[in-house]
């Protein structure tokens, strides 16, 4: 009989994360939210004639701005953080649901206000912080909304582009209604002769079932299902590109893709880099695959192989105090000063630390400003979940120290770099785990789960990154996306990407029907490049020790006071260069190496 989970009031309070920080009681979160009630509407004095009065206006605005959003940051972090342990709870969802509609109400108020900042001259805005020296505090928060100012309309247009923006949603919502709620998963008999419905959750672990015949029918039914509807996903996913060009256009860009990156402040060469050196690097994807083809012993590899493991399934039940320790002992090469705040997180309650009924799936990190991040974890006693523990610490650790150190305007980190911190504390727990057995198939194991991190982060995300570039610029171009187009392209990427040793079966031409990423306007790139830079990062730390753990700390201080790139360079890694990605390719090669050694 399978073990039942854990009522949310059954769990130990040392295993939940320490809510009471934020509030010590609802009453006084009931307190906040009306204060934020109250305090928003101030914001509509704040008009371009107001603001034209000189320097100690637009001053009055960030104070009061940044007032608001530190009260913000707690509340809303309140209600999310209550209502994701118990998802069902109907009180937290209304919680909830308060805080979504005050941070709707305090954007409603201050875009305008951005409007009008963006569209200063420059010697009116320097007249303004002749004004007003205090501004300098909030320089970098002007500067960035300043930076924009080329792709800025006036506020009617603005606001008419924010209300076209509600309606081109209506692609991305139609995607997942048609994928989560409307699409019939197909079943097929499993080993045991079972018939299993393939939802997309058992997609990939059906695929890594040792019977062939069973990875075989999972592929084959579930994508002939997407084939089904593969009009309409081409429909859908055309509409999404279009209004990504719409947009672009809208706001003076060249490119969809342009519009995407720049953002996040990020070159777009940053994109094209990744690309052309992951091409020139082909070969390493190209070896791994006919190392796999060798050690599972077929006679053809296909597409449905490719998740299987190489290495059999070993026992490594790991509890989380082994995984808590492993994790600090692994990031003692980041310093004293790191492991201390590490070791706060995990001795006073920054996690949730295991599954209960109704929370929330998989893990998350939330930083908070005033206080400390919370980390959601749903801990499985596995190696997947000590990686996942690190990672989520890695965000964590990188939102204190932007916290600590900048004014809460300037501690959010853009996106691009989000990715860094966690996937660096990957890789050394890695290092540190490799370094610590003498066994030769836990050795081989550890390998192949860093393998396969480098096909699907760096590879893979980047065949997406190309497809994403190639359909936008067909739709620029005037082209048509129907599904056979898209089906042929992504077709011939996999072929180009994973080489002759392994089958392109006809039905992955269908997969991009399936990837939600798609809709997120070139969003996948990042996983590649943050990869490639926290490899970069890892290796510099374990070779030179305190001059790249002192850059690295100088990184995770920056926020965004500088632009991502400028802030990894802080770290050693100039992402505008395709070095950072050759390199950790290179890593990739001498894995595959060992690998072939280790299974001799």
């Amino acid at each position: 009989m399978a073990k039942e989970l854990w009522k949310r009031e059954q769990v130990k309070k040392e295993d939940t994360w320490a809510i009471e920080d934020l509030f010590e009681t609802e009453e006084e979160f009931i307190k906040a939210a009306d204060r934020l009630e109250q305090e928003i509407p101030g914001f509509s004095v704040f008009t371009e004639e107001y603001l034209q009065k000189g320097g100690e206006s637009l001053l009055a605005y960030y104070r009061k701005l940044e007032k608001v959003m530190i009260l913000l940051d707690d509340a809303y972090a309140y209600a999310e953080r209550n209502k994701d342990v118990d998802t069902g709870n109907a009180h937290y969802q209304e919680l909830s649901g308060r805080m979504v509609g005050i941070l709707h109400k305090l954007l409603e108020k201050t875009a305008p206000v951005e409007t009008f900042i963006a569209k200063f001259e420059e010697d009116v805005m320097e007249k303004m912080y002749q004004e007003a020296p205090e501004l300098e505090a909030y320089k970098v928060s002007i500067t960035d909304t300043r930076r924009l100012r080329p792709h800025t309309l006036t506020p009617e247009l603005e606001a008419l582009l924010a209300s076209a923006g509600e309606m081109a949603e209506g692609t991305e919502k139609a995607f997942d209604l048609l994928s989560d709620a409307d699409f019939e998963h197909p079943s097929v008999t499993n080993e045991k002769g079972e018939l299993v419905k393939v939802s997309s959750g058992r997609f990939v672990p059906m695929l890594e079932n040792q019977d062939v015949r069973v990875r075989r029918d999972t592929f084959k039914a579930y994508y002939q299902r997407f084939e089904q509807y593969k009009n309409t996903f081409a429909s859908l996913y055309e509409g999404k590109a279009k209004a990504n060009w719409f947009f672009a256009k809208a706001r003076n860009y060249a490119s969809s893709l342009e519009a995407a990156v720049n953002v996040n402040n990020v070159p777009k060469e940053v994109y094209f880099n990744l690309i052309e050196a992951v091409h020139e690097n082909m070969e390493y994807l190209h070896q791994y695959m006919a190392l796999r083809k060798r050690l599972l012993k077929v006679e053809e590899l296909h597409m449905y192989d490719v998740y299987l493991p190489i290495v059999g399934e070993m026992d490594m039940e790991i509890d989380y105090p082994q995984a808590q320790e492993e994790i600090k002992a692994a990031l003692q090469v980041l310093g004293e000063d790191y492991v201390r705040v590490l070791d706060e997180g995990f001795q006073n309650r920054w996690i949730d630390k295991y599954e209960n009924e109704g929370k929330r799936s998989g893990a998350y990190s939330a930083g908070n400003y005033s206080h400390h991040p919370y980390v959601l974890m749903n801990f499985q006693h596995n190696l997947d979940s000590e990686f996942t523990l690190a990672h989520e610490m890695g965000h964590a650790l990188h939102s204190y120290y932007s916290a600590k150190h900048n004014n809460i305007l300037d501690s959010e980190y853009k996106i691009f770099v989000a990715e860094v911190a966690s996937t660096c504390n990957e890789a050394l727990l890695m290092d540190y785990l490799l370094n610590h057995t003498k066994d030769k198939k836990k050795r081989a194991y550890l390998i192949n789960y860093f393998l396969e991190q480098f096909r699907t982060t760096l590879y893979r995300q980047t065949m997406f990154a190309e497809f994403e570039m190639l359909t936008h610029k067909i739709v620029e171009e005037g082209g048509s996306l129907t599904a056979e187009v898209l089906k042929k392209l992504y077709y011939d990427l996999n072929v180009q990407y994973y080489g002759k040793d392994i089958v392109i079966d006809e039905e992955i031409a269908i997969e991009w029907a399936r990837i939600p990423h798609f809709y997120y306007n070139f969003y996948v790139y990042q996983y590649a490049t943050s990869f490639a830079a926290s490899m970069a990062i890892s290796q510099m730390i374990l070779k030179e020790g305190k001059p790249a753990v002192d850059r690295y700390l100088k990184f995770l201080s920056g926020g965004c006071t500088k632009s991502p790139t400028e802030l990894l360079k802080d770290a050693g890694v100039d992402m505008t260069t395709k070095e950072p990605i050759q390199n950790a390719l290179q890593i990739f090669g001498k894995l595959i190496k060992e690998m072939e050694e280790l299974m001799e």
